[in-house]
Formats: C-alpha cells, structure tokens, sequence
C-alpha cells in the first residue's frame, strides 16, 4: 500500500517522483539545455570581444561603435544570465531547497535566452550594416528577429497550450 506521501508525488504527467526527485529531474535538464546556449553565447561573445582589435573597427560609423557596444553588453549579459544558475546551484547546494533553485535558474535561463536573442539580432545588425548599407538591412534583421521569436517561443508556448491540460 503506498503511503500519502508517494501517492501525492504522482503527478498527472504519470511520473512516480517525490518533490526532491523532482527537482533532482529537472535539474538535470535544465543544465543539458544551458550546456547549449552557454557555449553558442560564450563562443559569440569571444569574437565579439576581439572586433574591437581589427583595423576596421576604427573605420565604422558612430552608429556601428554604439550598435557594437550595446551588443557587447547584450552578450556580456547573456553570459552572465546562462552561467548564473551554475554558481547559483553551488552556494545553495546542500541547503535542501533545490526545487526553489531550480525555479530561480529556470528564470535566469529564460532572461538569459531573451538577452541571447537580443545580442545575436544586434550583432546580425551591426554585421550587415557593416557588409552593405543597404536599405534591405532591416528587413532581413527583422525577418531572422521574427524566426528566432517563432521558434524559440511561440512554437514551444503554441505546443504547451495545445498538448497539455494542466499547468
């Protein structure tokens, strides 16, 4: 006969898991999927940093310098948002309250995936706008920022509505 505490931890996913398990569970997933987005940012933010040094830097506009620095801080934010649950996890580890860690780092995630989303339309921007000034250039910026949104959320938000009854 199973005991209150194991029939309360069935959930109506099916899943026979108490409340630390599952917090153990999502843990584990939510760092597979920042293990993504940490090394896609920290990669675009290396070559960011390095745009700086090349003689073509000198040569941009007034408007290129600023559209280059807001992305910079965009990327150093992204960063930063991406790896904070990590150091996170360490100084509340071992406090027993991994489930409220586990709500924390979700949001750091998300912010960090809207400030990731930022930086990459602003240095597609920058990096356009440096190829060609043509007047197309916000156009397909536009189009890529629409693309991004579509699929990193309105397709997963369109899926969650759709797929699944409770919250």
């Amino acid at each position: 006969m199973a005991t209150q505490a194991q029939q309360d931890a069935v959930r109506s996913d099916g899943r026979d898991e108490t409340p630390d398990e599952r917090a153990d569970r999502q843990w584990g997933e939510l760092v597979q999927e920042i293990r993504v987005a940490q090394t896609g940012v920290q990669i675009m933010f290396g070559f960011l940093l390095t745009v700086v040094f090349t003689p073509r830097f000198v040569t941009l506009s007034g408007t290129d310098k600023t559209i280059y620095m807001i992305t910079v801080v965009l990327g150093a934010a992204a960063v930063g948002a991406l790896i904070a649950p990590v150091a996170f996890h360490r100084i509340v580890s071992g406090r027993r309250i991994k489930p409220h860690a586990v709500q924390w780092a979700s949001r750091l995630t998300f912010v960090g995936l809207l400030l990731l989303l930022a930086t990459l339309v602003s240095a597609l921007l920058l990096i356009l706008r440096a190829a060609t000034h043509d007047h197309i250039v916000p156009w397909i910026v536009s189009g890529v920022f629409a693309w991004y949104v579509l699929c990193w959320f309105v397709l997963p938000l369109w899926a969650k509505r759709r797929h699944t009854t409770a919250p």
